[in-house]
């Protein structure tokens, strides 16, 4: 009666046990390489428009050379959110997983041409991975 053999594991049992265990561990690493990849759908685009500093273009429409290489270009130094306007549409710009203010400071208030993955969620648009496009 003690020494029953029903309550000890089975082959099939350590193996399904293993399974679960093993996919529960590898799963994150699967969405974490879809994170970092993304789909097809991902592919670089190039965007031209102004550089502005997202706070006050969202807050006073605040555009032009003018605002941008006095006030605008100190708050992207800052690290204030930076953008770039085409065709009457912001995008939040960032690098890969970083901010890139320092490289786009200087163009506050200036068009320019940047290259990077295109995403849209919540009514917000983001150039991410953004290069600047020398021509």
């Amino acid at each position: 009666m003690f020494n029953s053999t029903a309550n000890k594991p089975t082959f099939i049992k350590i193996a399904v046990a293993a399974t679960c265990v093993a996919a529960l561990a590898v799963s994150p690493l699967a969405i974490a390489q879809e994170h970092e990849h993304g789909s097809d759908a991902a592919a670089s685009k190039e965007v031209t428009g102004e550089v502005v500093d997202m706070m006050c273009y969202v807050d006073h429409n605040a555009i032009g050379e003018k605002h941008g290489q006095s006030c605008g270009a100190k708050c992207i130094k800052s690290g204030g959110p930076v953008g770039i306007v085409s065709e009457g549409k912001a995008y939040l710009v960032v690098g890969e997983h970083k901010p890139i203010n320092d490289q786009l400071a200087e163009y506050c208030g200036k068009n320019i041409t940047v290259k990077g993955k295109l995403a849209d969620r919540g009514g917000i648009a983001m150039i991410e991975n953004a290069e600047i496009v020398k021509k």
